[in-house]
């Protein structure tokens, strides 16, 4: 039985975006002061945070010291786009899509950049037949499907003698899961997600494979300089060193190596899953119980442990978008829950952030929330028909 009281206890931090994501529980703007504003990113100390941001995200993320790992401009999407812009055209290319983003991709590949493409599309809530792709194409997929909460269990359906490169949009998967950096070519996220860093900043790491696929081939169409990788047919290692493309905001390096500070002292990448997983087991708890509401991703092998989306089941919610942005406009007018609404691509439902940002306890509080906000909602529905 469902209790329409309103609940005592209330998340101590309501924000469960996302993107950007919760910042991590220690953040506090003052230990900002020391970022170095107003000196160029080109100064000493400026080229010292970057390569210390560069150099603790392979120490946190496992990256082997054979791959280059670059900051780039406009987030995720920048990253993806560079690896794209850059790498594809050598060969035919596999297309992997199961929700909004990965559909994006698909949309550059084929009417932008107009290659030879075969596209395996999903539902929402599922994955597409992975074993039926061809890995002696190049592939583009993404790890974890942030507007679905649909990821890839691992990287076992990638052979390690793939004849093609692989291109991973890793954003909200990226220290929350293990990523199996010898089946990934061209790895890309941002800061905004797991770690809750400030938008607009995003990261590609390369293999040895994708570096030797940019200095051996030079893709038709024109580059703009914002995504050149190579001059005069090799790589550009300075980037690879904190030398970006163009000016980054230095006070958002600060607070991302704070957030690398901050993933340190909670046990580095096993700690930050750990957070995640429970995080996610909080959720799981709730839907075990409830029989109206229920993941959307079908399989739980493939339910995300970040990006968790769900959708309502309870055959009275008639118009089931107008209902979901009722549940998640009631939890914000109390102050329990931000931008928990479903992606506006995707299924209706709710989609709540489960990262290592996020405290448990909050997650426990908010749960009941969520009860009353259904009963409530359908209450109000029932009384207007």
């Amino acid at each position: 039985m469902t209790d329409d009281k309103t609940p005592a206890a209330r998340p101590a931090n309501p924000r469960f975006s996302s993107g950007p994501c919760a910042k991590p529980p220690t953040f506090s703007l003052d230990r900002l002061a020391e970022a170095p504003l107003g000196r160029s990113h080109r100064a000493a100390v400026g080229k010292a945070r970057l390569k210390a941001a560069i150099d603790g995200t392979r120490e946190i993320l496992g990256i082997p010291d054979d791959h280059r790992i670059g900051i780039v401009p406009a987030s995720d999407t920048g990253a993806v786009e560079m690896a794209m812009w850059n790498l594809l055209g050598e060969r035919p290319v596999e297309m992997l899509a199961w929700e909004s983003f990965g559909a994006g991709w698909v949309t550059d590949a084929v009417k932008q950049l107009r290659l030879d493409a075969r596209v395996h599309e999903a539902d929402y809530g599922h994955l597409p037949d992975l074993s039926a792709v061809d890995f002696n194409r190049d592939v583009v997929f993404t790890w974890n499907g942030t507007t679905s909460g649909v990821r890839v269990p691992n990287g076992d359906f990638i052979p390690a003698g793939r004849g093609g490169l692989t291109i991973c949009d890793a954003t909200s998967a990226a220290f929350a899961q293990r990523l199996p950096w010898d089946k990934l070519d061209a790895t890309t996220f941002s800061w905004q997600k797991v770690l809750g860093g400030e938008a607009a900043h995003g990261m590609i790491v390369l293999s040895p494979r994708a570096v030797e696929r940019l200095e051996s081939y030079t893709p038709p169409w024109p580059l703009p300089k914002i995504f050149r990788l190579t001059k005069s047919g090799k790589l550009i290692e300075g980037f690879f060193e904190g030398a970006t493309i163009n000016t980054p905001s230095m006070l958002a390096v600060e607070d991302y190596l704070l957030a690398l500070d901050w993933a340190r002292s909670v046990g580095g990448l096993e700690g930050l899953r750990e957070r995640a997983n429970r995080n996610l087991a909080v959720v799981q708890g709730f839907v075990a119980a409830h029989d109206w509401i229920a993941f959307l991703a079908e399989a739980p092998e493939t339910r995300s442990n970040t990006s968790v989306c769900l959708k309502f089941t309870d055959p009275r919610i008639g118009d089931g978008a107008a209902f979901a942005k009722a549940v998640a406009k009631r939890l914000e007018a109390e102050g329990v829950a931000f931008d928990i609404g479903a992606y506006r691509d995707a299924p209706p439902g709710l989609r709540i952030w489960c990262g290592a940002t996020v405290e448990e306890s909050d997650l426990q509080a908010l749960m009941p929330w969520i009860d009353w906000a259904f009963s409530a909602e359908i209450a109000a529905t029932s009384q207007a028909a």
